[in-house]
C-alpha cells in the first residue's frame, strides 16, 4: 500500500512557533496515516540525558547486535531500490569452494553407487524426493490448493517408500512430473532451464540439476515476494526501525551524542547565514532549515576526523560514495567548464566530446587512488590530445600559449580555493540541496544551476538516491531530531533566536 503522507497539526504556543516545532513530527506521524501515539523520548524515562553510559551483559549485547542487524536488513530492503536476494557462492580456487565440491561430489558419488546396486537401493534417492517435495510446496502460494493435492498425490512418501521396497519405483516418472511442476510455478526467466532439464535422462545429473534450478525458483519467489511487499514494508520498516532504536537507546542514553553535535553544528551555520542575510532584522528559523542544513553537510563530510551522527549510521556507506562522486563530478564540471572557455563553447558539442572527458576523468581518478594533482596532469594531457583534432572538425588550432593556459587552468583545479571549482560545487551542492524538498514524483526536479548540463543526468540520479535515503531517515527519526532541535532553537538562550 502507498505511504499516506497526510499532514497533521502540532499544538504549541503562537502560530509560527507552531509550524516550526511540528514540522518534524508531522513528517513522522504521517508515515502511519495517523498520528503515533507513542512518540520515542530521547532518553530512557528516569535517566538525566546526561547520566555516563551504564554497564551492559554480554546477553544485552548480543541482542542489541542481533536487533541492529535485523533493522540494517529492513532498512537495506526498503532504502535500495534495487535490492534482491543473491545465492552467495565461494570465491573460485578458494578453500570453502574446493571443500563444497568434494563434498557434493562425494554425496552424488554415493547415491550413483546405491543406483547401481543390484538391486537397487533408494533410501538416498528417497530423501531427495522428500526435500523436492517440501520445495515445491514451499514455492506455492495460498490459493493453489489443486496444485498442493496433486503434488501430496503422485510424491506420497508411504507409497514410494512401499514401491522401493518391492523393486517398482519409476524416477523418471516421478521426475517428469516434478520437472512438470517446476515449469509451472518458474518465472519465465527459468524456462530455458526447466527445457534443459526435459533433455536430461540420468539419474543422477538429473537430481542434481532439479536442485540447482529449485533453489534460484526459491531466490526467485523470495525476490518476488518482496516486490510485492515492499509498499507494505516501506510503512512498516519506519515504525520498526524508531522501536528497535529506541531499545538501543534506553540501554545507551547518550547514543545521541554525534547527532545533537552534528546539528547543533548545523544549527550555527543556518542562523548565521540567515543573520547575514537579513541583517539586522531577527533571524528566524526553523527545524526544517537546519536539518536540510546538516543532510547537505554529509555530502561535505571529513571521513577522518568527523564521527557520523548514530541516526545516519546505516547508511554511511551509501552517502560516502554519493560524497565521492560529487566530488567527481565537479572536478569533471570543473573541468569542462575550463575546457570552454578557454577553447570556446563549440567544442563542447563535438559529438562525443564530453561524454569522453567525463569518461577518462573518472578512470583517472578512480585509477590515481586520490592523487588529485597526478589524475589532473593526465586529464589535461588527454584534452590537449582532443583539443589538437579541432582542425579536423572545421575549428581553428589553439595556438602554443592558448595550450599551455588550457593545460594550466585544469591543473590548478587541485587547488582547494580555486574559483571554478568552488563555484561549481557551490551550484552541485544548491541544487541537490533542491531535492530534499522533493521527496515525491521522480519527475519533478529543482531547477538546474549554469554550467552543470554536461552532469545533468548523474546530478539527478545522485538528487534522487539521496532524496530517498533523508526522507526515509527523517521519517524514522523526527521525533528525536525534533526534541534536539526545540532545544537548540527555542530554549537555548545563547542562540539568539527568534522563537516566534
Amino acid at each position: 500500500m502507498p505511504n499516506n503522507e497526510d499532514t497533521s497539526d502540532a499544538s504549541g504556543k503562537g502560530q509560527k512557533e507552531q509550524e516550526d516545532r511540528g514540522a518534524l513530527l508531522d513528517d513522522s506521524k504521517s508515515t502511519m496515516g495517523k498520528g503515533d501515539t507513542n512518540m520515542p523520548g530521547l532518553c530512557k524515562p528516569g535517566i538525566s540525558c546526561s547520566s555516563p553510559p551504564r554497564l551492559v551483559s554480554k546477553t544485552e549485547v548480543l541482542e542489541t547486535a542481533r536487533d541492529v542487524s535485523n533493522m540494517a536488513i529492513a532498512h537495506e530492503i526498503v532504502i535500495n531500490s534495487n535490492f534482491q536476494i543473491q545465492k552467495i557462492e565461494p570465491p573460485q580456487n578458494s578453500l570453502e569452494r574446493r571443500v563444497k565440491e568434494i563434498v557434493h561430489k562425494a554425496f552424488w558419488d554415493s547415491l550413483q553407487a546405491q543406483l547401481n546396486e543390484t538391486p537397487p537401493q533408494y533410501a538416498q534417492a528417497i530423501k531427495l524426493l522428500q526435500e523436492v517435495k517440501e520445495s515445491l510446496l514451499a514455492l506455492l502460494l495460498p490459493g493453489h490448493t489443486r496444485l498442493r493435492t496433486q503434488i501430496g498425490e503422485v510424491l506420497d512418501m508411504e507409497l514410494i517408500k512401499q514401491q522401493a521396497q518391492h523393486n517398482a519405483l519409476d524416477i523418471q516418472q516421478l521426475s517428469s512430473f516434478i520437472i512438470g511442476m517446476m515449469a509451472d510455478l518458474c518465472a519465465p526467466v527459468r524456462d530455458a532451464e526447466i527445457k534443459k532439464l526435459k533433455g536430461l535422462t540420468e539419474t543422477v545429473s538429473l537430481f542434481r540439476e532439479i536442485f540447482r534450478v529449485l533453489d534460484q525458483m526459491k531466490i526467485d519467489m523470495a525476490n518476488f515476494t518482496m516486490k510485492t511487499l515492499k509498499p507494505h514494508l516501506q510503512q512498516e520498516s519506519i515504525q520498526y526501525e524508531r522501536s528497535k532504536f529506541q531499545e538501543f537507546l534506553n540501554k545507551q542514553p547518550n547514543a545521541l551524542e554525534h547527532t545533537t553535535a552534528w546539528l547543533k553544528a548545523a544549527t550555527e551555520e543556518t542562523v548565521n547565514s540567515v543573520s547575514s542575510s537579513h541583517g539586522n532584522c531577527p533571524a528566524v528559523v526553523s527545524p526544517i532549515m537546519v536539518l536540510n542544513q546538516g543532510f547537505m553537510n554529509l555530502l561535505k563530510w571529513n571521513q577522518v576526523t568527523d564521527t557520523y551522527p548514530e541516526t545516519v549510521l546505516m547508511d554511511r556507506s551509501r552517502l560516502q560514495e554519493l560524497q565521492q562522486r560529487v566530488d567527481q563530478l565537479t572536478l569533471v564540471a570543473s573541468i569542462l567548464l575550463v575546457t570552454s572557455n578557454t577553447v570556446g563553447s563549440a567544442i563542447c558539442g563535438l559529438p562525443g566530446f564530453v561524454d569522453k572527458v567525463k569518461q577518462v576523468t573518472c578512470a583517472l581518478l578512480d585509477g590515481l587512488n586520490h592523487k588529485l594533482e597526478e589524475s589532473l596532469l593526465a586529464v589535461s594531457d588527454q584534452i590537449s590530445r582532443e583539443v589538437k583534432s579541432l582542425p579536423e572538425h572545421g575549428y581553428t588550432p589553439l595556438t602554443s600559449e592558448q595550450e599551455a593556459i588550457l593545460k594550466g587552468q585544469i591543473r590548478s583545479i587541485t587547488q582547494r580555493d580555486n574559483v571554478i571549482r568552488n563555484l561549481i560545487g557551490e551550484r552541485i551542492h544548491s541544487y541537490l540541496k533542491g531535492f530534499l524538498n522533493f521527496p515525491g514524483p521522480q519527475n519533478c526536479f529543482p531547477a538546474l544551476p549554469g554550467g552543470l548540463a554536461p552532469v545533468q543526468a548523474e546530478l539527478k540520479e545522485i538528487g534522487c538516491i539521496f532524496s530517498r535515503i533523508l526522507h526515509h531517515n527523517r521519517m524514522v527519526f523526527g521525533p528525536y531530531y525534533s526534541g534536539i532541535l526545540v532545544k537548540l532553537l527555542f530554549m537555548d538562550s545563547d542562540a539568539g533566536m527568534d522563537s516566534r
